[in-house]
């Protein structure tokens, strides 16, 4: 089978993915979403700059203007419509990268998220601050690797970060701050299945990526922790994904994130599994 692969010229996740598609017997190449080209009333309803893959696997995420993710989007679902298996799909990338639709969902479908408001302005920020106990986390709606999150417990220091953000015209996602043991589960789902989990241990930093300086290590996650990742799965609708989950002093476990388009560099090495040859091998077999 031959696939493409949407990544970064240097990413480590597409050498990866090579590396076990080829000792597979498969082929890949790698593009890049600025090859993307709109071709409506085509066979598919876009031009395909892939040749004809069997499937499109998403490794990348760009920062790009409004339009240009709009596009990069309709591209996808196109494609997706035109008989291309995306992975992940559009919808649930839609829904992933988008800090307040996933914390919505979660949260419709009783799922045990972290007490959160996104508004716009800095009044609002100040008040929800407050409403929120006066101790935050900050996060950028769009982000990963734990880039960009502030905790803000001063309102004087949140006047600052939340009028900067305004000015920016970016818009304000707060969470209250869950004080926690010091390391978070991050479990890795394809296609309902468990591949494994483990814990990111934080170190003086209340972030646990291992982006951060975070410290992976082998964790075998509880079946009520297994429950909450398939949940937050079926409920964003990600086929290969990483799910965030947190406890605090008290016990009670929270969905922090739903990661489509996961890491799994630390992963790999904490758990001996080979992510991308499972991964591979299980997206040859379901289109076999």
């Amino acid at each position: 089978m031959h696939f493409a692969i949407l990544a970064h010229p240097e990413s480590w996740y597409f050498r990866d993915l090579q590396r076990a598609t080829e000792s597979l017997g498969h082929t890949v190449e790698r593009t890049d979403f600025t090859s993307l080209i709109g071709q409506p009333g085509s066979r598919d309803g876009f031009g395909n700059p892939f040749g004809r893959p069997e499937a499109l696997i998403v490794r990348s995420m760009p920062a790009g203007s409004l339009e240009q993710v709009i596009f990069r989007m309709d591209v996808l679902g196109r494609l997706e419509a035109g008989g291309l298996p995306v992975v992940n799909p559009p919808k649930s990338l839609e829904c992933a990268i988008d800090k307040y639709l996933t914390t919505a969902k979660l949260a419709a479908a009783d799922l045990p998220v972290p007490p959160t408001i996104v508004c716009e302005t800095t009044t609002a920020a100040l008040e929800a601050m407050q409403r929120l106990g006066g101790d935050v986390v900050v996060k950028p709606l769009f982000g990963a690797e734990g880039r960009g999150i502030v905790r803000v417990t001063d309102p004087d220091m949140g006047w600052r970060v939340f009028s900067t953000l305004e000015r920016l015209q970016a818009v304000i996602y707060l969470q209250k701050f869950i004080a926690h043991p010091g390391y978070d589960v991050r479990i890795l789902v394809l296609d309902g299945k468990i591949l494994g989990g483990m814990r990111r241990y934080s170190g003086d930093d209340f972030r646990t990526n291992v982006a951060r300086q975070g410290k992976g290590r082998l964790y075998t996650p509880t079946d009520e922790e297994c429950r909450l990742a398939l949940a937050a799965m079926d409920v964003t609708g990600v086929r290969f994904g990483g799910i965030d989950l947190l406890q605090d002093r008290d016990g009670q476990q929270f969905v922090l994130e739903v990661n489509a388009v996961p890491g799994w560099r630390a992963f790999a090495k904490a758990t001996g599994l080979d992510v991308a040859v499972a991964f591979i091998r299980h997206l040859a077999s379901c289109l076999a």
